[in-house]
């Protein structure tokens, strides 16, 4: 088997498996959460883009978590609701490790997640480390 095979199997436990590009690079995309409000919607997404580089036995690997959104919010006396957002996180280097967990009411209804980024790109490492490749983490997707 493959490194990318490998790469692919592990990746078969996280909400969106990783697939092969045109590129030949790996990319997994999909939406941590999610929260539709009357006027407003509000997403987190986890991106990941990696590249196995035979010749020099390495892979190299790129994340992001983006958190996007649209509509309408209240800022006056008569708020729609409340959040609480709390991101714990440690760097090394290019590597940053934690995890997002959020509690949030808006219109009545209870958001809750938590989602821990540092534990893909751990696992997307050791099946690196075991097939005897390098692993670095490149701060710009287009380095990939």
């Amino acid at each position: 088997m493959s490194l990318k095979d490998e790469l692919v199997d592990a990746s078969r436990r996280f909400p969106a498996p990783l697939a092969e590009q045109k590129d030949g690079s790996l990319l997994a995309e999909f939406v941590v959460a999610e929260r539709k409000s009357f006027l407003s919607r509000k997403k987190l997404t986890y991106k990941c883009h990696l590249r196995v580089v035979e010749g020099k036995k390495a892979v190299r690997f790129y994340e992001i978590l983006k958190e996007s959104g649209f509509g309408l919010s209240g800022s006056d006396g008569m708020e729609a609701g409340f959040s609480f957002k709390k991101e714990t996180y440690s760097t090394r280097g290019k590597e940053r490790d934690g995890s997002v967990e959020e509690q949030s009411r808006l219109f009545g209804k209870d958001y809750s997640y938590s989602f821990d980024f540092g534990a893909i790109r751990h696992a997307f490492q050791q099946t690196a480390d075991k097939a005897g490749y390098s692993f670095s983490v490149c701060l710009r997707e287009g380095s990939v």
